[in-house]
């Protein structure tokens, strides 16, 4: 079972994402809060799998929430809940350790099957979207010396791993892209997660976008 943790300062929100999430014999609800300094007590005593965050919300913003959630031990898997995909405060909910992100809107399929991504300790990355909010980035241009520096160490495997999380690929995908085994995968990200002292692939990501290794075409 998977457990999710929704929340958003609108309760019509709330109850659309619920009606949605609880359709799935396998998700339930644990609990919701109205703002940030609800979601980070109740991520602590739910320990949910999955928190749904909105990012803009009054006091505690879902930033803040988000950056001190991901400080708990053995931390909820947070994405960021928007109203438009070319929201730039997405850029900084991934930087603070949010493991991806999703536009309110997004068709009840599609976002059961984003939560189970998530659940599943992958990345939830539109790169079209990523492409678009880092383009809007005031310092995008700073960002992308910083990433292209980052990752200037990397073995060519190294980046042909950084390259498929920035496309939001899933462990299996990248597997099988790149004709390896999925434990070998998993090997690979944990050490680039170390070597690039990153928080989760979602980062990794992101630093893959900003450096470029994602062109427009999506490859």
């Amino acid at each position: 079972m998977i457990e999710v943790l929704i929340v958003d300062d609108d309760p019509i929100v709330r109850r659309h994402l619920t009606t949605i999430l609880e359709t799935d014999p396998e998700i339930t609800v644990v609990g919701t809060a109205e703002d940030g300094a609800e979601a980070v007590e109740n991520a602590l005593r739910l320990s949910p799998d999955v928190v749904l965050m909105d990012i803009r919300m009054p006091a505690v913003d879902g930033i803040t929430a988000t950056e001190q959630i991901v400080r708990q031990p053995d931390p909820p898997a947070v994405i960021a809940l928007t109203t438009f995909d070319s929201d730039a405060n997405v850029v900084r909910a991934l930087q603070v350790g949010a493991q991806g992100f999703l536009v309110k809107s997004t068709p009840p399929e599609d976002l059961l099957r984003l939560v189970r991504v998530a659940a599943d300790g992958n990345a939830v990355l539109s790169p079209a979207a990523m492409r678009r909010l880092i383009a809007r980035t005031e310092t995008a241009a700073a960002s992308r010396q910083e990433a292209i520096s980052r990752i200037a160490g990397l073995t060519e495997r190294e980046r042909d791993i950084v390259r498929c999380l920035g496309l939001g690929l899933s462990n299996g995908e990248i597997a099988a892209r790149l004709f390896l085994s999925e434990a070998t995968v998993k090997s690979y990200i944990s050490r680039l997660l170390g070597k690039l002292q990153l928080p989760n692939r979602a980062k990794a990501g992101l630093l893959a976008q900003q450096a470029g290794l994602v062109s427009p075409d999506g490859e």
